[in-house]
């Protein structure tokens, strides 16, 4: 009896946590290119299956998405369009996974994968997690990331990410 409460446990626990992991919102992105301020907004439509499908569409500027599917990345994204399999090029790869792992609430792994200091605070009612690479930026990785969580649902409201090149791409979530 012990054993089939526990399991039921489980399965309640998983479908819970795997329904605070999705979303299907709207979305703001700011583009900055460090160096010189010049920055980029873009407005779009997120949705999220807290797994391994996105699907980012943009409204701002028209007919730019950016999509993953299982492990098919498809871009079109200022004028330049391209369908990448991420198990073959190693970048895409690491940016996928670290997309994912972000939206899904698995810093950690984002942490490993990018060689990164992990540092998690609480503020007015969010949970802010750092990730500040330790050295050596990995190619198609992220020098820092800050992903802000509501406490009260765990749900992501912005994502920060600074690549290696100095770009920071700012999301806020609906």
């Amino acid at each position: 009896m012990k054993r089939i409460t526990l399991i039921i446990i489980a399965v309640l626990f998983s479908v819970t946590t795997f329904a605070q992991q999705t979303f299907d919102t709207d979305f703001t992105q700011t583009k900055t290119m460090k160096v010189s301020g010049k920055t980029t907004d873009k407005v779009g439509h997120i949705v999220f299956d807290g797994k391994d499908q996105l699907q980012m569409t943009y409204s701002v500027p028209e007919g730019d998405h950016f999509i993953i599917d299982g492990n098919k990345v498809k871009i079109n994204m200022d004028g330049k369009k391209a369908e990448i399999d991420a198990n073959k090029v190693k970048m895409v790869a690491l940016q996928r996974s670290t997309l994912l792992n972000c939206l899904s609430g698995n810093w950690e792994q984002a942490a490993v994968d990018n060689n990164a200091e992990t540092t998690v605070t609480e503020e007015k009612g969010m949970k802010v997690v750092t990730l500040n690479a330790k050295g050596k930026v990995p190619k198609g990785g992220y020098r820092s990331v800050v992903l802000t969580y509501r406490l009260s649902d765990n749900g992501m409201v912005k994502m920060v990410l600074e690549e290696a090149a100095g770009i920071i791409n700012t999301y806020v979530i609906k």
